[in-house]
């Protein structure tokens, strides 16, 4: 017999230091590193579409069903079978990041966004999740000295409404929430993070 696995997700706005913090996680408690959008093959082909700067064009719905239909394929292919299996689970973002950039950040109607997104994962989500809060213009200073992606391109308007949407969630929930001052030093962050995990899920 198997013990559930337990399933922990980094979020927060391009640059505020998620994706480093994932792996530090991940290396800490020896567990699976993943990622959405993109974390499987398939995934990864629907990020690319998702996240080229040329498809100006693509509708908000139509990315929020792209990105649902990547979580379904996440769920089969990583959660699922790792969580079954009794893995830790450390994934840069989940199902959160839909409900802020499709839900508060595209004006999507909140409860179209969560339903399919539960959908697709089978009522699965996140045990714990760490927010990395950060304002826009100290994430745009990180992602100076790169080609932004289509998400990243957006206006400061569009990620305001994002983090809103972050911190919003986090306070309706705070037995779930762990959010973390993305301006600290990596090492804190890494070490509260790491401390905060430990204790909550009792690893």
């Amino acid at each position: 017999m198997t013990t559930a696995g337990r399933y922990i997700a980094l979020e927060g706005i391009e640059g505020c230091g998620k994706s480093t913090q994932a792996v530090r996680l991940a290396e800490s408690l020896g567990a699976v590193l993943t990622r959405e959008t993109g974390g499987t093959p398939i995934g990864q082909r629907i990020r690319d579409v998702l996240h080229d700067p040329a498809n100006t064009h693509l509708s908000p719905v139509a990315e929020a069903l792209l990105i649902a239909g990547d979580r379904a394929q996440h769920r089969a292919e990583v959660l699922a079978p790792n969580l079954d299996a009794g893995r830790i689970i450390v994934s840069d973002r989940s199902v959160h990041s839909s409900i802020a950039y499709q839900g508060y950040g595209r004006g999507l109607d909140l409860e179209s966004v969560r339903r399919i997104n539960d959908w697709a994962l089978d009522g699965r989500w996140p045990d714990l999740v760490v927010l990395i809060d950060i304002e826009h213009d100290e994430a745009l200073k990180r992602l100076a000295h790169r080609d932004l992606d289509r998400f990243e391109r957006e206006g400061a308007d569009f990620f305001r409404r994002i983090v809103d949407g972050f911190r919003a969630m986090a306070q309706a929930d705070p037995a779930r929430w762990l959010v973390v001052d993305g301006t600290r030093p990596i090492d804190e962050l890494a070490g509260r993070i790491l401390e905060h995990v430990r204790s909550t899920l009792g690893l």
